[in-house]
């Protein structure tokens, strides 16, 4: 017998209304998805397979963005001085439906590593796009300059379920010498599940400083300079606050980081979200 109730994410796919559940929970987050015309929280809720579900388009005159992660970026890159992705190529690590990836061919790079664990996710105009190389089922903590072609200009991160700090050197070695690191630091991956607040989220400013100064620790000790920090312009799917770090790979004699980092982290937190 056929389930009669699914997942509220889960339920968007089989609709086609959503083209993977990560896209799914991006939309229900930006509250662009209504259940019996009552507006959806959360991907997990559980809905009947013939409730009335309707996504409504994305109306604020911007660009329809391979997904609402791209606007996380776009925020990045306005508050980050000295990051252009013009004529560079670059590496989107976490790639997904691509949301990064429009990001930067939209700002003028050359080219687009893209690279997921996932397979199929990328959306087929980016898919279709010569100046994108698809790098699927790829685990990127494990990823080698030979296996994209050599060390990008640029590397951009937005990954889920595992630490920030044990994919950074990968990352670090797939960014040439000279080159600039955007990672985003997601506390809920870094903290552990026992130091989680309900729902999933982190709550505290002060745990959301820990992440960051433990993140920027690892970059230092793998000779990155942390540049800046800012709070993504949208939380996460489930409301959780995430941050961008700026870092730069010197290259032979270049500078080295600030030794007091602290009120750069603690501003980013302080001027974000609460």
């Amino acid at each position: 017998m056929a389930p009669t109730r699914s997942r509220l994410d889960a339920e968007l796919v089989r609709r086609r209304l959503a083209r993977s559940r990560g896209q799914a929970a991006e939309l229900i987050a930006a509250g662009r998805v209504s259940v019996n015309g009552m507006p959806a929280g959360k991907a997990a809720t559980v809905v009947d397979r013939d409730a009335p579900v309707v996504v409504r388009p994305d109306d604020d005159g911007e660009p329809e963005w391979a997904s609402r992660g791209a606007k996380k970026l776009l925020g990045a890159l306005d508050a980050f001085t000295g990051v252009d992705p013009a004529g560079l190529r670059c590496l989107d690590a976490g790639a997904s439906t691509g949301g990064f990836t429009d990001v930067l061919l939209t700002r003028g790079a050359r080219e687009v590593v893209a690279a997921d664990v996932g397979y199929g996710q990328l959306v087929w105009r980016l898919q279709s796009d010569e100046r994108v190389h698809v790098h699927d089922r790829t685990n990127v903590r494990a990823l080698e300059p030979d296996a994209i072609g050599g060390p990008v200009d640029l590397t951009v991160a937005d990954l889920s379920f595992i630490s920030l700090r044990t994919v950074l050197p990968a990352l670090t070695a797939c960014t040439a010498p000279g080159g600039d690191l955007l990672p985003m630091v997601k506390p809920q991956f870094e903290v552990g599940k026992q130091r989680l607040g309900s729902g999933g989220v982190v709550r505290s400013p002060e745990l959301r400083t820990e992440t960051l100064r433990e993140v920027a620790a690892t970059a230092v000790d793998l000779g990155l300079v942390v540049l800046d920090a800012t709070a993504s312009p949208l939380p996460g799917p489930s409301g959780n606050v995430e941050y961008f770090l700026h870092l730069h790979r010197p290259g032979a004699g270049g500078a080295t980081t600030a030794p007091d980092l602290e009120p750069l982290l603690t501003g980013a937190v302080a001027g974000g979200p609460a």
